[in-house]
C-alpha cells in the first residue's frame, strides 16, 4: 500500500509517503463519511416521526374512538421505550462489572500482588453496580 501513496505522493521523499496516504484517508473520514452518516440518520428520523404524526392525525380524524386509539398507542410507545432504556441498562451495568473484574485481574497479574493499582478496575465495578442498583431498586415501575 505504501508505494500506492508514493506514487501520488512522488515528489515527497520516502518517509513521509504512508503519512500523507493515512492522513488522507482520516480527512475523508472525519470530513466526508461522518458527516453524511450523520445526515441519513437525522433525516430517517425525520421521515419517522412525519409517518407517526400523520398516522395519529388520521386516526384521530377517522372516528370518535380514533382519540383513544391514539393516545393509547402512544403510551404504548412510551411504554416500550422505557423498557428499552431499563434493559440497555441492565446490559450496560453487567458489561461495566465485567469491565472492573477484567481490569482488576489483568492489572494483577501484570503488575504481581504487591503494587495495589489493581484496584482502578473497581471503579467500573462499582458504576456496574450503581446501574443494576438503579433499575432494580430505584427506578420506577413499567405500567
Amino acid at each position: 500500500m505504501t508505494h500506492l501513496a508514493l506514487m501520488v505522493f512522488h515528489d515527497f521523499p520516502p518517509g513521509p509517503g504512508l503519512w500523507l496516504f493515512l492522513s488522507i484517508g482520516a480527512v475523508s473520514l472525519f470530513v466526508v463519511f461522518i458527516p453524511t452518516v450523520h445526515y441519513l440518520d437525522t433525516r430517517r428520523k425525520e421521515r419517522e416521526a412525519f409517518y407517526k404524526a400523520e398516522t395519529l392525525r388520521r386516526i384521530t380524524e377517522s372516528s370518535g374512538e380514533g382519540a383513544k386509539a391514539a393516545l393509547e398507542m402512544l403510551r404504548e410507545e412510551a411504554r416500550r421505550e422505557r423498557i428499552t432504556r431499563r434493559e440497555g441498562l441492565k446490559i450496560g451495568g453487567l458489561i461495566n462489572i465485567g469491565v472492573g473484574l477484567a481490569l482488576v485481574i489483568f492489572l494483577r497479574a501484570l503488575l504481581g500482588g504487591g503494587n495495589t493499582p489493581y484496584l482502578c478496575g473497581l471503579i467500573p465495578g462499582f458504576i456496574g453496580v450503581a446501574m443494576l442498583i438503579y433499575v432494580y431498586f430505584m427506578a420506577g415501575p413499567i405500567e
